[in-house]
């Protein structure tokens, strides 16, 4: 008889964690690759969880995928590192009857893009292979907290045996997955690609893992599984510990068969005192064939009112009509400007706003603020731009880096900014920290560019990666920067392009002082219809031109600009006056050839900018009246 013949007539436990236990007996490295230097421990653990009563134990090969090995330097072990995992688990089982699944771990995790699929599958091949060759009983499918993955990595693994397959997803405290897919459509779309246990692992304990499957129908022909966490963690004196206890997990094992599991085991914090106490609350308890679902918290027709509705709250607290966004706005139009105001690196912020007074006045299309950049603090942009759209009446653009802020903070910091009606802004990487005044500061890269500007798409569809609803969608106008200066201006546009495929409406470049490679990059990009601003900054003497050629990443002047600077290095008011020149000078090109220009404000000389704002209108009116005439 196996696995699946004993699934039918009643309910198995399987074992607990491999990684938080050995993590608590001191262990804090790759636990994986302690198949081949200390297998006797692993296989001690395998040996309690067996004593505790579990039938089926997984393989220590959650994370002996290509990927999480090459953190170790590792990868070229893969093979090995599986192969010694399944005998260890076989040899463990020897005589006891217990069924071993070779375990293979979901790798994107909830970090959008981080790994692509392509090296997912060929990562994937190698380990289901390694594990098939040693005599598993089956696999398991776990922690996959991405649908496409999960559906990728089961259609690999069902072509290469028919052995049984549990697959496994993990999912937030919401019930939703993170392409908004429920349980219920999700396990359909398993059990159809040939999976034989579907289930929920990780993330969850087991109250939220009870309430999620009440929604759950009993699938048509394959079962249910389920192996929460011991509750949440905490994290006390640097170490990571979970508290719920083996009594409570013993009375949630009872919870999980009624709601149709049949093969009941435990993921992270659980034990072998978790499992023994399972087995004991489970012994002859048949499965149930017959079940009643219950309504998801929110419905079906609520989930399609959040993708019908937008973001922005008029005071009354009802929904308005959706507003056009800004790359729409500035899109339709011959000319925009828009102007970087950074925000002051201290608490006096006068000259801040005068400066946006001053620039209202001139004309601009919108207002940007830096995030924080060269990494050197400075007030939070967000609160400016609360005050500059209220107060002041002009369109705030805010830069959003990803240094700053790990995936709880980024998304905090979009919902704020969504609430706020803010609804232009651009994803930016960010500096790294080192090159700050704060040089110990940590930068925090959850995400980069590529997938902040994913994430804000998401929440213009009203939804969190998690999968949990926002309730409204947001209107984000979502920009990205563009680095004009670099060496292949074609690998820049193909990046640019990636930025286009992941959701950027539109683009604001470097500043530019080359009129030549204003030209090339029309030609370079004209068959875009994203608007590109493109920068310009004024030079302020020959010292300030030296410095951003040679020392600040992005920016290059040419032979001749440097030049210009250098004759009047010794006259600042002629310096700044060529500077300005300079700038008119790159206006004209920008505007025979873009609609979009970028002005950004030199140590927060306003006055600078709202002159060539103002050069830009009327540069831009005289270029109208002229093609008038020629009509």
């Amino acid at each position: 008889m196996g696995l699946l013949d004993e699934l039918r007539t009643r309910v198995i436990v399987a074992d607990g964690a491999m990684g938080t236990l050995l993590y608590l007996n001191g262990i804090d490295r790759c636990f994986e690759e302690l198949n081949l230097t200390r297998p006797e421990q692993v296989r001690q653990i395998h040996r309690a969880y067996l004593g505790a009563g579990a039938e089926v134990i997984q393989t220590n090969t959650y994370a002996a995928n290509d990927h999480k090995l090459k953190r170790y330097n590792l990868e070229y072990e893969l093979e090995s590192i599986n192969r010694a995992g399944a005998r260890l688990a076989r040899s463990a089982a020897e005589g006891t009857g217990a069924y071993v699944l070779g375990t293979i771990g979901g790798i994107r995790n909830t970090k959008p893009g981080e790994v692509s699929l392509g090296e997912i599958k060929r990562s994937n091949e190698r380990q289901i292979e390694a594990l098939l060759s040693e005599g598993v009983d089956g696999l398991l499918l776990e922690t996959f907290y991405d649908p496409e993955e999960l559906r990728a990595t089961l259609t690999l693994a069902r072509k290469k045996t028919d052995l049984p397959i549990v697959a496994q997803v993990s999912t937030q405290d919401s019930g939703y997955l993170q392409d908004g897919s429920t349980l219920a459509e999700m396990f359909a779309i398993l059990e159809d690609l040939g999976a034989d246990v579907v289930g929920l692992n990780c993330r969850l304990g087991p109250f939220h893992m009870t309430r999620y499957l009440k929604q759950v129908p009993l699938p048509k022909h394959a079962f249910l599984s389920a192996y929460p966490n011991a509750g949440l963690p905490e994290y006390n004196e640097g170490r990571i510990r979970y508290r719920s206890g083996a009594d409570y997990f013993g009375k949630s094992a009872l919870d999980l068969r009624g709601e149709g599991v049949r093969l009941i085991g435990g993921c992270c914090g659980t034990t072998p005192e978790h499992v023994a106490a399972m087995v004991e609350a489970v012994k002859g308890a048949a499965p149930i064939t017959e079940k009643i679902t219950e309504a998801l918290p929110e419905t079906e027709a609520q989930r399609i009112e959040i993708r019908e509705t937008v973001a922005e709250l008029a005071s009354t607290g009802e929904t308005p009509p959706a507003e056009k966004r800004f790359h729409e706005i500035t899109a339709a139009k011959d000319h925009s400007v828009i102007v970087e105001l950074d925000p002051p690196r201290t608490l006096r912020t006068e000259g801040f706003f005068k400066g946006v007074q001053a620039l209202k006045e001139a004309g601009i299309d919108a207002l940007t603020l830096a995030d924080n950049s060269l990494a050197s603090p400075r007030i939070a942009n967000e609160s400016l731009a609360s005050v500059v759209k209220n107060k002041y009446g002009v369109k705030p653009l805010v830069h959003v880096a990803c240094r700053d802020r790990n995936m709880i903070g980024l998304q905090s910091h979009l919902m704020g900014l969504a609430a706020s009606g803010i609804n232009q802004m651009i994803a930016i990487t960010g500096d790294p920290s080192k090159v700050g005044d704060v040089p110990g500061a940590t930068s925090v890269y959850d995400y980069n560019s590529f997938d902040l500007i994913k994430l804000t798409k998401q929440f213009n569809e009203g939804r969190l990666p998690s999968g949990r609803s926002l309730g409204l969608r947001a209107n984000f106008s979502v920009g990205a920067a563009f680095d004009p200066n670099v060496r292949h201006l074609d690998k820049g546009v193909q990046r640019l392009e990636k930025k286009i495929a992941a959701g950027a409406d539109y683009f604001m470049t470097q500043p530019v002082y080359d009129e030549k490679r204003i030209e090339e990059l029309y030609h370079a990009t004209k068959h875009l219809k994203q608007q590109i601003f493109i920068g310009i900054m004024p030079l302020i003497s020959a010292q300030n031109a030296s410095f951003l050629h040679n020392e600040v990443p992005g920016i290059r002047l040419t032979d001749e600009v440097l030049g210009r600077m250098q004759r009047y290095k010794h006259d600042k008011e002629a310096a700044m006056q060529e500077g300005m020149n300079i700038s008119r000078s790159l206006i004209d090109v920008i505007l025979e050839y873009f609609s979009g220009v970028y002005i950004m404000t030199p140590f927060l000389r306003y006055e600078q900018s709202a002159e060539l704002t103002r050069y830009v209108h009327e540069a831009a009116a005289k270029r109208k009246g002229q093609n008038i005439q020629l009509s």
